[in-house]
C-alpha cells in the first residue's frame, strides 16, 4: 500500500463487521503492519465466547477494532470500560441511560472516538426521531458528532430482493446523516446467506457478492466501504453444524464455497483435496502464498505440510484471505471500482457449478 503524504498514518478504507469468535479474531490477529492500518473492524461480541476481550489484546499494535456488546447483558460487569484493551465504543441508538454512559466511560479511556451503529432496517424512524435518538447518545457519552464515524448497516443482503430494497433505505438514511458532522460515514451489508450445509458438495460452488453489489450501486454516495467477512450478518444463523471442511473464497465479486467429503473419512485428506483444487482454480491468486496469511495455511494443506484444522481454522484462513481481497479491491482505480469494469470478467466455474444455489435460494434452503 502506497503510504499517506509526509508519512502521516492512512486513513482505514475498509470496515468489516466481524464476529468476536476465534476464527475472525485470528485473522485479525495475522495482519501485517500495512494492512492492520487500513483496516477500522466492528467485532460483534457474542455471548457464548467470554475470551473475546482477551483475543482483542492480541491484536497488532496498529489496529484499533471498534466493539459492539450489545448481544451481552446490560450490566457493569459487562462493560468494555473494565477489559483494560484499547478499543472504540460501538454505540446503538436504543441503548440504555447506564450503558451509554458505560460507552462514554470507554471513549474517555482511549481515544474520545465512538462508532454509532444505525440499522438501516430495525431502526428506521423519521428523521427526526433519529436525530432525536443521536442527540441522546451525544448527550449521554459527553461526545460530539466529529468524534463519531457512523455506520449504516443494512444487514442481509442475499438476493437481487435484499438489494433492492437495501438501497433506498441506505440513501435515506445517507441524506439524514449530511445534517451532521460525523467523522465518517460507512455502509456495511453481510451478503453470505446464513445456511451452506445444503450446498453441493465436492465441488465448488458460486455465490454472488450481494454486500458488494450494494455498495457500487450506492457509489454516487462516496460512502466507506463494510462488510460481514465471509460470515451471515444474522449472528447465530451461521453457527457451525455442517462438519465437513469447508472454505469460503472470495473472488472479485462472487465468493467461491468448498465443501468437502472426498476420500472417504480420513479429514487430513479431505482437506488436502480440497486445497489442491482451491489451489488450483483460476481463483486462486496470482501471487499464491504471499497473498494473505490464509492464502500460505490453504497452500501448505494442498502440499500436505500441515493437518486439516477445525471449522474456526478454516473460517480464519477464508477471513484473512477475504480481508486482503477487499483491500486490493478497494485500492483498484475508482474508475475499475466504480463502474463494475474491473469485475467483467466473471470466474469460469471450473470442476463446480456456478450458483445452483445461489443468493435467496441459500438462504431459503437453510
Amino acid at each position: 500500500m502506497v503510504p499517506a503524504p509526509g508519512g502521516r498514518r492512512p486513513d482505514p478504507v475498509y470496515r468489516p463487521v466481524l464476529a468476536g469468535r476465534r476464527g475472525e479474531l485470528e485473522a485479525l490477529a495475522h495482519l501485517d503492519d500495512d494492512a492492520a492500518a487500513l483496516l477500522a473492524p466492528v467485532v460483534d461480541v457474542l455471548p457464548d465466547d467470554p475470551s473475546t476481550p482477551e483475543a482483542l489484546g492480541r491484536l497488532p499494535a496498529g489496529l484499533l477494532p471498534a466493539v459492539d456488546v450489545s448481544a451481552l447483558p446490560d450490566t457493569p460487569e459487562h462493560d468494555p470500560v473494565r477489559w483494560g484493551v484499547p478499543l472504540i465504543p460501538v454505540i446503538g441508538l436504543a441503548e440504555s441511560d447506564r450503558r451509554l454512559a458505560a460507552h462514554g466511560a470507554a471513549a474517555r479511556a482511549w481515544t474520545r472516538r465512538a462508532v454509532v451503529r444505525l440499522r438501516t432496517g430495525p431502526d428506521r424512524a423519521g428523521p427526526d426521531a433519529t436525530t432525536a435518538a443521536v442527540e441522546r447518545v451525544w448527550r449521554s457519552t459527553g461526545l460530539m458528532p466529529e468524534q463519531c464515524d457512523l455506520l449504516l448497516d443494512a444487514g442481509d443482503v442475499c438476493c437481487p430482493a435484499d438489494v433492492r430494497l437495501a438501497e433506498p433505505r441506505v440513501r435515506r438514511a445517507a441524506e439524514w446523516a449530511r445534517r451532521h458532522a460525523w467523522r465518517s460515514v460507512t455502509v456495511a451489508a453481510g451478503g453470505m446467506p446464513p445456511a451452506l450445509s445444503r450446498l453441493p458438495a465436492d465441488e465448488p460452488v458460486r455465490l454472488d457478492r450481494y454486500d458488494w453489489l450494494l455498495w457500487q450501486h450506492l457509489a454516487d454516495l462516496r460512502l466507506g466501504y463494510g462488510d460481514y467477512g465471509v460470515g451471515c450478518a444474522a449472528r447465530g444463523a451461521d453457527a457451525p453444524g455442517d462438519r465437513l471442511p469447508t472454505v469460503r473464497w472470495t473472488a472479485e465479486d462472487a465468493w467461491w464455497v468448498y465443501r468437502w467429503s472426498r476420500r472417504g473419512g480420513r479429514g487430513d485428506e479431505r482437506f488436502a483435496d480440497l486445497c489442491r483444487t482451491l489451489v488450483t482454480a483460476p481463483h486462486w491468486p496470482a501471487t499464491g502464498a504471499a497473498f494473505s496469511w490464509g492464502d500460505h495455511e490453504i497452500l501448505r494443506r494442498a502440499r500436505r505440510g500441515a493437518g486439516a484444522g477445525s471449522a474456526a481454522n478454516w473460517i480464519a484462513w477464508s477471513t484473512s484471505h477475504h480481508l486482503a481481497h477487499v483491500l486490493a479491491a478497494l485500492a483498484a482505480p475508482d474508475r475499475e471500482r466504480r463502474d463494475g469494469s474491473g469485475w467483467a470478467g466473471r470466474d469460469a466455474p471450473e470442476r463446480g457449478r456456478a450458483g445452483r444455489q445461489r443468493g435467496g435460494e441459500a438462504r431459503r434452503a437453510g
